[in-house]
This record gives structure tokens, sequence and C-alpha cells, in this order.
């Protein structure tokens, strides 16, 4: 689950001393723990998307194998969100809520999963083909997949999260595609969002310093195109979900990534 970040941290001015939080040695086992979790209930929930079954049955998949392996599903009651996942369907561009939707031969399916588990969080999500999809439903999925990897290979210890936006705004642009800019990932550990706002797009050497030990996730929401985004209310929660204007198909892959002296490490892996 991604948060609303602020646009003119990333284009001007220095990098920032980093408000990243480090973990320690045990808090970093317990992110893997979590992580490796998170990222198996997604890989199960992912095996009954098919049409005809309902966004809300989803939710219920997701949350009842959480429970089962020890784990809470961190969406439900966090600033009112009624539900256990998130589920963006075509051109919903983040935060759809599950509910009575039912999926159809040819839509594409963001399902977005986070745990909580022994004190600390593990978020993932993954696009999904329901049955048989056009070549721009693939092409827009592949972009995004690969513009979220293309944002992990730019994370180096100390480097800066404008790096990543960079990555990922460059990747994204010359393939002819549009990110989504007000809104990305975040620092993730005891608490669900913390600082810093991971942004999809940016310049070099701006934004907040990646710090060895701590964890960030990285999640671009790829649009087939510049329309204006539509933010939606979801009634007693101030979370808000988000659709293209045009209702053009939007996008979305996300890993929880820890930095090491070494380079990015993915947690959220089966």
């Amino acid at each position: 689950m991604d948060i609303p970040g602020s646009a003119g941290q990333f284009m001007t001015g220095r990098a920032k001393l980093s408000a990243m939080t480090v973990k320690t040695k045990d808090e970093i086992l317990k992110m893997a723990k979590v992580c490796k979790l998170a990222a198996r209930c997604l890989e199960h929930t992912g095996k009954f998307v098919r049409a005809g079954i309902t966004t809300d049955e989803l939710d219920k998949i997701a949350n009842d194998w959480g429970l089962s392996h020890g784990a809470k599903a961190a969406p439900l009651g966090y600033k009112g969100y009624p539900k256990s996942i998130c589920t963006s369907v075509n051109h919903v561009i983040c935060h759809g809520v599950p509910g009575s939707e039912v999926l159809k031969d040819g839509d594409i399916v963001n399902v977005d999963v986070t745990l909580l588990l022994d004190g600390f969080h593990g978020d993932t999500s993954y696009t999904f083909f329901v049955g048989e999809v056009s070549e721009r439903a693939k092409k827009v999925t592949e972009i995004a997949k690969r513009a979220m990897e293309k944002g992990i290979e730019a994370i180096t210890p100390f480097g800066t999260t404008g790096d990543i936006g960079f990555a990922i705004n460059k990747f994204t642009t010359k393939s002819g595609f549009f990110v989504v800019e007000e809104i990305g990932g975040h620092g993730i550990g005891r608490v669900f969002h913390e600082d810093p706002f991971v942004p999809s797009f940016g310049k070099k050497g701006r934004g907040d310093r990646l710090l060895p030990g701590g964890c960030i996730t990285v999640e671009p929401m790829v649009n087939e195109t510049d329309a204006d985004m539509i933010d939606h209310a979801i009634p007693n929660s101030s979370i808000q979900w988000y659709t293209t204007a045009d209702k053009t198909l939007s996008a979305q892959f996300e890993h929880t990534v820890l930095i090491t002296e070494k380079g990015p490490e993915i947690l959220t892996v089966p």
C-alpha cells in the first residue's frame, strides 16, 4: 500500500539527511520473516484470480491465509480502511476497495497485500491477468514490472530516493508510458508507512539518503496516458482510492527492499 507524497522535494535542493529508520539485526530478521509471509500470501491469493470471482472473495482468501499463519492484515482498520487487501482493477490506480465487483475475462487486477507479524510489516503487490487480456494490457503491465525492477536496481547504500525515481521515470517514459508522481513507496518497519517517501520520478542525488539497514517499498504505478488522476473517498476513512480520468489502464508492482552495504535485497519473495 502506497502513500501520497510531495513532488517538489525531489526536483530541487540537495539530498537531505535521512529520516529513515535503521533496523537492528534482530529487526531485519523479523522484517525478512513477515515479508516472506506477505509474498506467500500474495502468491496464494493470486491462484484464485479468475473470471467470475469477486474482489471481496479475494479479500477473504488473503485474510484467512494470513490469520492461519499467525499474521494480521495490516490494512484492515488502518486509517479507517475497511478491507484486508487492496484490489485495483483496470483503470483503478491504487487503493481499490474489495467488494461485489466480479472479475471478467480481459481484466487486469493489482492485488496489494501487507501483513503484520511480531510488530513488523511486509508489503507487496502484483498485477494479475484475468484470462486472456489485450496486448495493451500486457504492455502496461510489463512496463510497470520492469519499472519497479529498474527502481530497485538503482538503490545503492547512501544513494538517494531521487536515484530510484529517476531510474523508474526514465525507463517508463522511454517506453511510452507515464508514472504517477503524486503517490509512491515509503519506508516500512514497525510502522506501516515510515519516512522516506519513495517517488517514481526525480533527479539523481536528490531526495532522502538511503541508509544501510533501512527498508523501503518500491512500487511505481504506471499509466497508459498522462490523463489526470481522480481521487475517490472511502466512507469513514482518511484513505482515498484513485482512478485514471480517461479510464485507461494502470498497473503496479511492489516489493519491500532492505538496503545493505552491498546494495538492495528484495525481502518480499516467497
